[in-house]
């Protein structure tokens, strides 16, 4: 007979890979609320590979992060708001704020830009109070304080330091965290609140310490805005009264992600006593059902709430109320908040497990395990259990048996270590993203996407970088994918889109700077997005389009100027513009040539066709030396500078994606040493496990998935090349499932901190002698070992055949290009 233990973790497992939780219905009696009643000390406890994971890391600084429960991959994000408007509110939740607004039900990790909060919910006692007040401490509003915060935030404590299994809490016991579990105690309302969640679905449970009657708050009004004196703006929003127990609504919401449809289905584990609707904060009349409006509200009279806990479920879904309601029914059906925990918890060390690591070091251990944590965050769940979903045209598709529809791609960041890192240890997902990313091209007016939210395309950032992750999963073999269906498109976007600078891209070999905005940027990105859709057209059979398209990609060319060995904007008359600073945004008032970037990081921006580059500078000694100072010369930046801009070394900042990949270049000037020594030292001193622990915003698990790659000794500098650059692995022993009975293993020896440098690396236990090795030897599995000291090997990787390849080819076969 299977234990119960071992059937709660095939159950997380299965609901990890986005599938209904059908088999809890067998555990869970829909009228069995009293199971759920349970004081819930276990609930905090951690155990395996878990018990390293710091939820709090990134919800400090600007890493812009939220601490609630979810599951891999989820739809719900059940996470406490303190905030939700302003930048350091994109996850609706900063450290250092000193009060809760409520818990709501979508958020974002890491984001600079921001959307989400949905479906707010507060418990309270005693007055009904129906405004958020402002941001701080709670004055005749319905924030609450929580235990100790007061501006003073998550930390890690000694006691978690004790007893790492108990999960990670805040300093004074404010709050108590752990994948897929969140608890934080209501000071004002002496309310213990506790959250979990399955893939669509979310679970509270409330234990109201005070006597009497108390309510829950609903706010259909609440939601991320930019400007905090303009509300979230709303429209097609209905509430609706279901029997006593049931609350389901509907509304379009117009910020980030435009015109966005979202639904809910909320039931109470206990009856109202009365329930009350508000639109524009006036309250209906006594009876009123239904609502329709912009902004409504509903409060919910629950009698004698100390009595046992109230808990409180709500489904969400892009389609319909129908489709909130059948998630809701088909995952959570009782209230068995301790199991459906488990179950979540089960899922994340399922997850968490495909890559097992060793290390002297704890701190490395929570840093490693936090940031794999946060690879799982996004891309999120869009479809319901029927296997509908919103599509990208915002009407309603059905999708195949078997797959599932995702939102949430921050491409432009991601495409870069996020999605190399899940194609090694998140294999049998790639064709669900990616199939994913191909109807988003069929069904969106905007075409290929560039940053996708729940059935909306953002626009934001540059580039089409959706073509890089399918090219990078086509080259690498994988299969499922429909890329016959995805050509055409990218082929029309790359060849005939009037989009964003392209046709002034194609015409001149460069965008024009007095024409188009962050113009030396999007000409640099539209030389990659070159670089992948010819793969795409190899594989096609359009042979001549991609060696078109090969060659297009050295555009990049046409604006570095080779008398200052930097890239520089450059005017449609092809003059050079000034005043030209390189550590400068732009030459224009009006905007910006570079995207959250300056010339230093711009110029180090070329990812595949690093050999001739380094013609246009003289030569590789000439390259290396201007790469030296990136991370030597002053990090002092002009006032107008981007907050993005942040984690400086000299020029080059870690905090935002564009630089990287810029450390592991002097692998192709055949200087890898300076690779480790540098890669070594950003892993140290980038990735503290505090709060405040992220150089920039997390960026939908990029920033992470830096980590997790340079940690095990890895980089895909180039990730359409398939091929992995070493850099200074800081883990003692790595372990990562491959699929199948295949697996990867990464054994350092005479590691330490003070011992950056390789000194040489074996192979399946045969010498190895390349600064590289690609995707299909690691995926076929195998043993990679690297000896390590405090002194270089300067030798490893110098010559020309251990360099990595670039523009397919060796380092010893590249042909110089025309600077013209």
């Amino acid at each position: 007979m299977v234990s119960r233990r071992r059937f709660l973790q095939g159950l997380g497992a299965a609901a990890a890979l986005g599938g209904p939780l059908p088999a809890l219905a067998r555990l869970a009696k829909s009228s069995g609320a009293a199971s759920g009643m349970a004081g819930g000390a276990a609930a905090t406890k951690a155990n395996g590979v878990s018990r390293y994971v710091d939820v709090f890391v990134g919800t400090g600084g600007h890493g812009h992060t939220y601490p609630g429960a979810s599951m891999p991959f989820g739809m719900v994000q059940l996470s406490p708001d303190t905030n939700d408007a302003g930048w350091d509110a994109s996850s609706g939740y900063h450290q250092a704020d000193g009060s809760i607004m409520g818990f709501s039900h979508t958020h974002l990790s890491g984001t600079g830009a921001a959307d989400m909060l949905d479906v707010l919910v507060m418990p309270a006692q005693g007055e009904v109070l129906l405004q958020p007040g402002d941001r701080g401490l709670p004055d005749a509003n319905y924030h609450s304080r929580f235990d100790g915060a007061a501006g003073s935030g998550p930390q890690l404590t000694e006691h978690n330091k004790a007893h790492p299994g108990r999960g990670y809490r805040s300093r004074f016991n404010a709050e108590h965290a752990r994948p897929g579990y969140y608890s934080v105690h209501l000071t004002d309302h002496d309310i213990r609140a506790e959250l979990t969640a399955s893939m669509r679905a979310g679970l509270h449970r409330y234990t109201f310490h005070g006597a009497g009657s108390g309510h829950l708050m609903v706010d259909w009004a609440h939601g991320f805005h930019d400007d905090f004196k303009v509300p979230c703006k709303v429209t097609d929003a209905q509430l609706k009264l279901v029997g006593n127990d049931t609350l389901v609504g509907s509304r379009r919401v117009h910020q980030w992600a435009d015109g966005r449809y979202i639904h809910f289905a909320m039931k109470v584990s206990r009856p109202f006593s009365q329930a009350t609707l508000y639109s524009e904060d006036v309250v209906a009349p006594t009876g009123t059902g239904e609502l329709k409006g912009t902004h409504l509200k509903a409060v919910l009279h629950i009698d004698d709430v100390a009595k046992e806990p109230v808990l409180v479920k709500v489904g969400i879904s892009g389609v319909d109320i129908e489709g909130a309601l059948r998630n809701l029914d088909t995952e959570i059906p009782g209230w068995e908040f301790d199991q459906l925990q488990q179950a979540a918890a089960d899922a994340w060390e399922h997850e968490l497990s495909r890559i097992r690591v060793e290390s002297s070091s704890e701190r490395t251990l929570r840093v490693f395990y936090s940031s794999l944590y946060h690879t799982m965050l996004a891309p999120t769940l869009f479809s319901d259990v029927d296997g509908r979903y919103r599509g990208m045209d915002l009407a309603i598709h059905q999708l195949p048996q078997g797959q599932n529809n995702y939102s949430t791609y921050s491409l432009w960041d991601t495409y870069r270590a996020l999605h190399p890192l899940y194609t090694l240890y998140q294999p049998e997902r790639v064709p669900d993203f990616l199939n994913c990313l191909v109807r988003m091209a069929e069904e969106s007016p905007e075409g290929p996407a560039v940053w996708p939210l729940q059935g909306v395309e953002t626009g934001c950032m540059i580039g089409y970088h959706s073509a890089v992750v399918l090219a990078e999963a086509q080259a690498k073999g994988f299969t499922g994918i429909d890329y016959a269906k995805a050509w055409p498109i990218y082929r029309k976007r790359a060849m005939e889109d009037d989009y964003r600078g392209l046709p002034y891209y194609r015409k001149l070999g460069y965008i024009p700077s007095d024409k188009e905005p962050e113009a030396v940027s999007k000409t640099l990105e539209y030389s990659y997005d070159d670089w992948a859709v010819s793969h795409m057209a190899d594989a096609a059979g359009e042979k001549d389009l991609a060696d078109k398209l090969r060659q297009r990609s050295r555009n990049y060319r046409h604006v570095f100027d080779t008398k200052l060995n930097f890239m520089r904007p450059r005017g449609e008359n092809g003059e050079w513009l000034e005043p030209f600073d390189p550590r400068g945004m732009g030459h224009s008032k009006e905007w910006r040539d570079f995207t959250e970037s300056n010339s230093w990081q711009a110029t180090f921006l070329n990812q595949h066709d690093l050999y001739a580059y380094m013609g246009l500078f003289g030569g590789p000694d000439v390259f290396e030396r201007k790469l030296d100072e990136l991370f030597t010369t002053s990090s002092k930046l002009p006032p107008d500078a981007p907050p993005d801009i942040a984690g400086m070394v000299g020029q080059y900042a870690h905090g935002n994606e564009p630089s990287h990949h810029m450390a592991y270049l002097y692998a192709y000037t055949g200087s890898h040493y300076k690779t480790q020594s540098r890669v070594r030292m950003l892993t140290e001193t980038m990735y503290p496990p505090d709060p405040d622990g992220l150089a920039g915003n997390e960026d939908c698990g990029q920033m992470s998935a830096w980590y997790i790659m340079s940690a095990l000794g890895l980089y895909a500098v180039d990730p359409v090349s398939t091929n992995y650059v070493f850099g200074s692995p800081v883990l003692d022993h790595a372990e990562i499932k491959l699929g199948g009975d295949r697996k990867l293993v990464i054994r350092t020896f005479n590691n330490g901190s003070n011992r950056p440098y390789i000194q040489s690396v074996t192979w399946n236990g045969k010498p190895w002698t390349k600064s590289w090795i690609s995707h299909a030897e690691l995926a076929a599995g195998g043993v990679l070992e690297f000896h390590m000291s405090d002194t270089p090997n300067m030798a490893f990787g110098t010559k020309l055949e251990d360099r990595p390849p670039a523009f397919g080819a060796a380092a010893s076969d590249v042909v110089a290009i025309d600077a013209s």
